[in-house]
């Protein structure tokens, strides 16, 4: 069980990084900073600055994405400069890279989100682009996470969406946990679960305080998304966090339709999915609604084939993960009387 050791969120937190490496015993040697363009501009720098303040010497690596060619570039890169902590300074692909690269070099990496459009700052699990597995893969947990709610208060309000679509799933993927445990005997975590269900209930409590310009609805958000990171380091796995709503989002990345950020399909999945589990499926579509959040094909950019096939094409991206979509085994005509029935599509 990996969990992080420090998880300090708030406003101008990022001054508090030289008190935090001193605290890890991490505030000689060297470090490496990994970011993007702009997250190097937003935040980057001023962590750069703060290290060097307490006589870290810093390298900084900037990539755009987390694809395998990046994976290969950042690890050769730390074989050679042997960083003793590594930094990663952005949204999810940054975190991602930061996370698989640092787990695979036996290093500490300690994650300074600028964005919350999903759970990946807090977990132990990457998602990287151009695998075999659309779905994310076990690295390892942050060190400690900072979390300016300054800088993340400047990322696009779409990406605060996102992270609350992402974090109104766990409604529904810990219901397909309970249904695997009971059907298919599979381990299940009373607390792990417990975790991710009181994100998702703290989330739809407040929801009239996610808006832009309120720190308060940002810090729910926040908090919400790191307790969602904990859950799966204490369930070993993405179980409570991931189930099919999950497997809907990855199937309509894998189609030939318009994309739209990650949290926002989970969110719209998850309201097909509690449909199937027969469980309030309105009050996620209403608290999706309320925080703005897509829950309709033309909301994601999708069309209504897009959403059909996705649902029926859901249960074979991890035939292993058994869910709602596993039990059923829904036929098109199916998948589109889901979907209409929800008002998903019309």
């Amino acid at each position: 069980m990996q969990l992080p050791r420090e998880v300090i969120v708030g406003k101008n937190t990022l001054n508090r990084i030289p008190e935090v490496t001193r605290r890890l015993n991490l505030n000689s040697g060297t470090a490496l900073i990994i970011a993007g363009e702009k997250s190097h501009e937003i935040a980057g720098k001023a962590v750069h600055a703060l290290l060097e303040q307490t006589g870290i010497i810093v390298d900084t690596l900037l990539v755009e994405n987390a694809t395998n060619k990046d994976i290969q570039t950042i690890e050769q890169h730390i074989k050679t400069t042997k960083p003793r902590v590594i930094f990663a300074v952005g949204g999810g692909a940054k975190i991602d890279a930061a996370k698989l690269t640092s787990a695979n070099q036996h290093t500490p990496f300690i994650s300074i989100p600028t964005t919350l459009s999903h759970d990946g700052i807090a977990s132990p699990l990457a998602s990287i682009k151009g695998t075999n597995k659309p779905y994310s893969i076990m690295a390892q947990a942050p060190l400690a996470i900072i979390a300016d709610t300054n800088i993340i208060a400047q990322a696009p309000w779409r990406s605060i969406i996102s992270g609350c679509g992402d974090v109104i799933a766990k409604f529904t993927a810990v219901k397909d946990w309970q249904l695997a445990h009971a059907e298919k005997n599979e381990y299940y975590g009373e607390y792990a679960a417990s975790l991710a269900l009181m994100s998702t209930k703290l989330l739809i409590q407040n929801a009239e305080l996610i808006q832009p310009n309120n720190e308060e609805g940002l810090r729910i958000l926040l908090e919400a998304l790191v307790s969602c990171g904990v859950a799966m380091s204490i369930a070993g796995s993405s179980r409570p966090c991931s189930g099919s709503e999950h497997l809907f989002s990855h199937a309509l990345d894998m189609l030939h339709c318009p994309h739209a950020m990650h949290g926002e399909q989970c969110g719209v999945g998850s309201i097909l999915t509690a449909y199937l589990h027969r469980a309030n499926w309105q009050q996620i579509r209403e608290t999706l609604k309320q925080v703005g959040a897509p829950t309709t094909a033309q909301e994601l950019g999708a069309k209504n084939e897009d959403i059909i096939t996705a649902l029926e094409m859901a249960a074979t991206i991890r035939p292993e993960r058994y869910t709602i979509l596993h039990k059923l085994r829904l036929s098109r005509e199916a998948c589109e009387k889901v979907a209409r029935a929800t008002e998903v599509i019309n």
